[in-house]
This record gives C-alpha cells, sequence and structure tokens, in this order.
C-alpha cells in the first residue's frame, strides 16, 4: 500500500504540473496577484464553516459526550479533519483520530458510534445539497449529455449506498456478516471477541435512532448551512475576480467541484485532483481555465493552513493525555503509599 501511496502522491504533483504548464504560469501569477490579500478573507472564512460544522457533529456524539465543552469538540473535529486530509484512507483515518480522542474521556463504544453517526450525517448533507442543487441550478448548465448522465448514475449510486448505510445503523446490523460467521464457527475467537465489541456498537447505534429520531436531521442541517456557507466563498472570490459574480454562479461553482469531491478520491491530501476539479467547474460555466486554477490553489492554501491548526490542536490534545495519565499515576502512587502507611 505504500508504494501505491507513493505512486498516487507523485501521480498527483505530475498532474498538477501538467496543469500549470498547459494554462500558463504567467497567466495564473496575474490572477494571483489580482487577488491579492483578498485571500485572507477566504482562507480565515473556513473557521466559520468548521464552527457550524462542528455543531453539527455535536448532535451525533452520544449523551457522556454532548457533556463536554464545545471547545474541546471543536478542538477533536479540528484534529481528525487534519489527519484526514493528509492520510491517503478514503477520509477514514481522521474518523478514527477523532474516535480514539472521545474515547479519552468516556468508552470507546459511545465515541465509536459518535464517530458513525457523524460520517453519515455529513454525507446526508452533502449528498442533499447537491441534489438540490441539480435539480433547481444546474439545468441550466449546458454540460454533455455524457457527463450529465454520468452525474445522475453516480449520484444515484451514491445516495442509495448511503441510505442503505443508514438502514444498517438503524436496525443494528452493522456487524451482521460478522455475528454470521461467529455462529458457523468462523475467526475463531478473535472473530468471535470482534463481534461482542461490534454488537455493542450496534445496540448503542440502535439506542441513538429509538431515544434521539430529532439529532439526526439536525445535524444534517447544522452541515448544510455550514456547506452553503462555502458559496459565499465563492461569491467573495469571483468578486475580486470578475465581474460575474452572482450567488447563483458561486453556488453552481460549489455543487460541480464538491460532487467531484463526493466521488472519493483516494489519492494524498488530492494533489493535482483538487485543482483539475475546479477547472473544469470554472470551465463548463464559461470562465477561463487560469481562474479555476487560481481558485483550486486559494482552496489549497486554506486547506494547508487549517490543517497545520488541525494538527496544532492534535498535539496539544495528546500533551493533554499524557499529562492526565501521568497525574493518575502519581495520584495512584501516592494512595498506594498511603495505604501502606496507614497499615504500618
Amino acid at each position: 500500500m505504500k508504494k501505491f501511496h507513493r505512486f498516487s502522491l507523485l501521480l498527483g504533483f505530475l498532474l498538477l504540473a501538467l496543469l500549470i504548464w498547459k494554462i500558463g504560469l504567467r497567466a495564473l501569477w496575474q490572477e494571483m496577484i489580482l487577488l491579492g490579500w483578498g485571500f485572507v478573507p477566504l482562507i480565515l472564512s473556513e473557521a466559520v464553516v468548521d464552527l457550524v460544522h462542528t455543531l453539527g457533529w455535536r448532535y451525533c456524539l452520544s449523551d457522556p459526550h454532548r457533556d463536554l465543552s464545545f471547545y474541546q469538540i471543536f478542538r477533536i473535529r479540528m484534529a481528525g479533519t487534519s489527519i484526514n486530509y493528509i492520510t491517503p484512507t478514503a477520509g477514514l483515518g481522521g474518523e478514527v483520530t477523532k474516535g480514539a480522542l472521545l474515547s479519552l474521556n468516556h468508552q470507546g463504544v459511545e465515541a465509536a458510534t459518535s464517530v458513525i453517526i457523524g460520517k453519515l450525517a455529513f454525507s446526508l448533507a452533502q449528498l442533499l445539497l447537491i441534489v438540490i442543487g441539480s435539480l433547481t441550478i444546474l439545468w441550466t448548465v449546458d454540460l454533455p449529455a455524457a457527463a450529465l448522465a454520468a452525474m445522475r448514475t453516480a449520484t444515484i449510486l451514491l445516495g442509495g449506498g448511503i441510505l442503505a448505510f443508514l438502514a444498517v445503523q438503524k436496525y443494528g446490523k452493522l456487524g451482521a456478516v460478522v455475528r454470521w460467521l461467529v455462529t458457523h464457527r468462523v475467526g475463531g475467537k478473535t472473530l468471535e471477541k470482534a463481534a461482542h465489541h461490534i454488537t455493542a456498537v450496534d445496540e448503542e447505534l440502535k439506542l441513538f435512532y429509538k431515544e434521539r429520531p430529532a439529532d439526526l436531521p439536525l445535524a444534517v442541517f447544522w452541515h448544510v448551512v455550514g456547506m452553503a456557507f462555502a458559496t459565499l466563498q465563492n461569491w467573495y472570490f469571483l468578486f475580486l475576480l470578475t465581474d460575474q459574480a452572482s450567488l447563483t454562479t458561486a453556488a453552481e461553482v460549489w455543487i460541480l467541484g464538491s460532487w467531484l469531491d463526493l466521488m472519493g478520491f483516494a489519492i494524498p491530501i488530492d494533489i493535482g485532483v483538487l485543482e483539475t476539479t475546479r477547472v473544469i467547474a470554472f470551465r463548463v460555466l464559461g470562465f477561463h481555465s487560469a481562474l479555476g486554477l487560481t481558485y483550486g490553489i486559494t482552496i489549497r492554501l486554506r486547506h494547508i493552513f487549517w490543517t497545520g491548526v488541525g494538527l496544532l490542536i492534535y498535539m496539544t490534545l495528546l500533551a493533554e493525555k499524557h499529562d492526565r495519565g501521568f497525574f493518575f499515576k502519581v495520584r495512584h502512587r501516592r494512595h498506594n503509599e498511603t495505604s501502606v502507611r496507614i497499615r504500618q
């Protein structure tokens, strides 16, 4: 897998280099100069998006985790998002990180369900916006028939997969296959132990959907709000560099780019892919390629900046974990020493 990841990374850099060569470094530089310091609000405004997404994720957390401060939940989400960005794990590496950080405060089962439901809520929000946007906006865009057919087919398949994932969670069937294997004496003690843990997760998931039926829709709503804010970011970018700034055009850019993102590219930090998809989106909407590449690079810089912030947060969380563990060890040792003195 490491060789595949290296190959993917190299391929991404080559794709980006080819893109810059075809469009022209001079044209790209001119667009960046026109953007100037305007890219600073584009980068910093992402904090608003992250705060809103944190609010959405909070509705997916188990009751004990919801007792954590909003600041702590925000930090855990930022740490997980940064890991997602730098690891080629199809968006799963950061989810594991979130679960690990949540489990520092409460049981691992509760942490796992919080992450699983959170992933579903985010995917549902993204799919919902893309479908609504495609029905209300993209029908006015002159897309090739083959591209439209591919978009419809992929969206239907992906939507079916997400809805199936919802049904699996709601009815506690996440570990159905594992339990079936155990009942047929396959896998031995190792699989039996895994079945025990995943059954506990299934029970927790069923409890969430039974006792908190409104929380998933609320989580989806806030994720939609966070994603919709990107339309304002797009509008601001178009306002700075073109005379065709409108919320409709900004929404079209987001929908086309997000649909391509939703396909789940596995290239590490999607080098080259992100920029290419934005060039395609801008070209389809009648803009020149240099503008699309400039926007792609702006998004890249935004990701790099907030990934750096997230990694710093991750390091502070790990340091706090170490300090907390050291504190409990010292307290336990002092307790033992006191018990010994009392017995003496």
